[in-house]
Order: structure tokens, then sequence, then C-alpha cells
């Protein structure tokens, strides 16, 4: 279980690392590493995701390691409470950034192997803590360093808590 503790309260997320090995594996390395620790959720939209882990609560975006392959075909869905890896437009492009659902958001599940089709790979769900991601979602958000949907107040994660 790994364990966001934000400025909003805890959430509790639990990986799937067989349908998603690889990016488990990644999201994982990046918690024990420390690297989402005062990190914060950069873009909320309210009905659709909360997108995280790769910004400072000034806008300042993080270094990351390589881009991972990209796990959308592997069956998981992108469904209310699930957590997947963000990425450009190139679908094996994701590095630390990840999102989680606030619907079911089965426009970005895997459809096919072409840049539109591949999807957005889930590779974990909410298991705590729905109520304090729900919250976040309210938040007010403006336009930041040519970013949209950012919350007017910074939403941190404060610390990342890994228990195997």
């Amino acid at each position: 279980m790994i364990t966001f503790s934000t400025n909003f309260g805890e959430i509790e997320i639990e990986l799937n690392r067989a349908k998603a090995p690889v990016s488990a594996r990644n999201f994982l390395q990046y918690c024990q590493d420390g690297f989402y620790d005062g990190t914060i959720f950069h873009r909320v939209i309210d009905g659709f995701m909360i997108q995280g882990g790769g910004f400072t609560p000034d806008m300042q975006e993080k270094t990351t390691r390589d881009p991972i392959t990209n796990e959308a075909n592997r069956g998981l869905k992108n469904v209310i409470g699930s957590i997947a890896m963000a990425r450009t437009e190139a679908p094996h492009s994701a590095t630390a950034q990840f999102f989680i659902n606030l619907d079911n958001n089965d426009f970005l599940d895997h459809t096919a192997t072409t840049n539109l089709g591949w999807g957005y790979a889930v590779f974990g769900q909410v298991s705590a803590g729905m109520e304090v991601v729900n919250a976040i979602a309210k938040a007010k958000t403006t336009s930041q360093r040519e970013h949209d949907d950012v919350p007017c107040e910074p939403i941190i994660i404060q610390k990342v808590t890994v228990q195997l």
C-alpha cells in the first residue's frame, strides 16, 4: 500500500503489479525515492481527473527518469478511483506524472496500437481516501505558467509512505 499524505488528507493506493508490472514498478520507485514528496496536484478537472507527480508548488517541473512502455493494452480500465500514468501525445512517454480518475473515463482506455488508440495505462486503485480525492476535485482552479486547471491554492503531496 502507498499512502499520499496531502494537505487535504490521506489517499491510499493499491498497485496492480500483475497486470501493469512496468507502470507499478516505475511508480513505486518514484515513491520510494521520495520524488513525490513536496509535489502538487497541478491539474484538477472536477468530473474527470486530478493529476500530479511532476511539479513543485511554484510550478517548476521536476526532472524525471526515462519514459516507460505504455501498458494500457493489459486490460485495466480508467474507472472511478483508478490511478493511471499521464503522458504526452506520444504513447510511450509516461515518466512520473499520474492521474486519479473521478469518473469512468472509457475514452482513455486502449483501443488500438496507434497514437490515438493506445490509451492511458492504469496501474492501481484508490483503496481509501476517495473522499479526499473528491475534495481535491472541488478546488477552485486558474491558469498558471501556460497550464490550465491549476488549483488556486497548492494541493501538496507532503509525504509518500510505502508499506509492502
